[in-house]
């Protein structure tokens, strides 16, 4: 195979050095064929990340080889793409690269991008989110079809807590994550407050099978609704993106009919173009239909209010946040409180 490419992208052309360098050894796959991948899933990958900060997930030598994620739009990217100011809990900032063409994901792949890592805010408000992301996230002793129980339980509950609206997409892997489309009128902080009342309200109606419990060890053979991916400066992985697993899997919008009826072995990199083929983005009319927080921020205020139940730990990389439980794993606690005196 020659040096290098040239890939033709609505007009501009990208060029693709290594084509034949292969990314997926299992499978065979090439730089090309992920390049060709993106270009027949364009409309859709480029809806997920359309004016959206987005952090990529670079794998050089493949999927089998040494990655990193670059938050920083690299100073060798085109003038041609955009970027953002965004500021990261730490208090430092950068510019990050936002698409607007699907040549930009195509000059991404050229650096071994596998994964595009949007952020749920536009580049014209890079504060105020205008998605409700929940990761519906297997536990050990749980597998996917435990997630999709937990999936079509939390339909009913965005239902009823303010008619939302979810669109639901398998991760590339075990688990399932539901997009909810808001009006981009509250900070990282609510939205991440909604997604514990959903989460809660989840793990009240399945207390058995869900649980919203930060530690590790406090889960169980549940599935945890991750509500610190609604945490600012913590993404999840976009709808066709590419996942670094030698079958070289992609996440995958699915209606509603399908969760239950699709497995995520389904969707791969030689599957999903002929899937959207015949089928377009399933979530194409996605921002079509930006709802309010209002309901579950007033379950929130209840929660509070009549339960005792605050806020939940954050991550360990970011600074204690106003209102935060204290941030140590229960078992660690207990052991540092000595025993009891009489």
């Amino acid at each position: 195979m020659a040096d290098a490419v040239e890939l033709a992208a609505a007009g501009r052309t990208v060029r693709l050095s290594s084509p034949g360098k292969v990314f997926f050894p299992e499978r065979g796959f090439t730089k090309l064929d992920l390049a060709e991948y993106y270009l027949a899933v364009g409309p859709g990958i480029l809806r997920a990340l359309r004016n959206r900060p987005t952090t990529l997930e670079r794998y050089p030598d493949g999927a089998g080889g040494e990655s990193f994620f670059q938050k920083r739009a690299p100073k060798n990217m085109p003038d041609w793409i955009p970027t953002a100011h965004i500021t990261f809990p730490s208090g430092r900032s950068a510019d990050e690269m936002c698409p607007t063409e699907v040549a930009a994901v195509l000059w991404a792949v050229q650096y071994g991008t596998l994964t595009f890592h949007p952020w749920p805010v536009r580049r014209d408000d890079v504060d105020r989110p205008d998605e409700l992301r929940i990761d519906l996230d297997p536990q050990p002793g749980t597998d996917y079809a435990d997630a999709v129980r937990a999936a079509h339980e939390l339909r009913e509950v965005l239902h009823e807590y303010g008619d939302l609206r979810g669109f639901p997409k398998t991760s590339g892997g075990r688990g399932l994550h539901v997009f909810v489309p808001v009006e981009p009128r509250w900070t990282f902080t609510q939205v991440r407050r909604a997604a514990i009342a959903a989460g809660r309200e989840l793990e009240r109606r399945m207390p058995d099978q869900v649980t919203t419990a930060w530690w590790k060890e406090q889960r169980g053979e549940k599935i945890f609704v991750d509500y610190n991916q609604t945490a600012r400066d913590r993404t999840i992985a976009s709808a066709y993106s590419v996942r670094p697993r030698p079958h070289a899997p992609v996440s995958a919008p699915l209606t509603w009919d399908e969760v239950g009826e699709a497995v995520p072995r389904d969707f791969d990199l030689a599957t999903m173009p002929a899937r959207f083929a015949e089928l377009g983005d399933v979530h194409a009319d996605m921002d079509d239909h930006a709802c309010s927080l209002e309901a579950l921020l007033e379950l929130a205020s209840r929660d509070e209010h009549d339960h005792g139940l605050g806020d939940l730990p954050y991550p360990p990389e970011y600074p204690k946040m106003p209102g935060e439980p204290k941030r140590v794993q229960p078992s660690r606690a207990k052991k540092d409180s000595g025993p009891a005196t009489a």
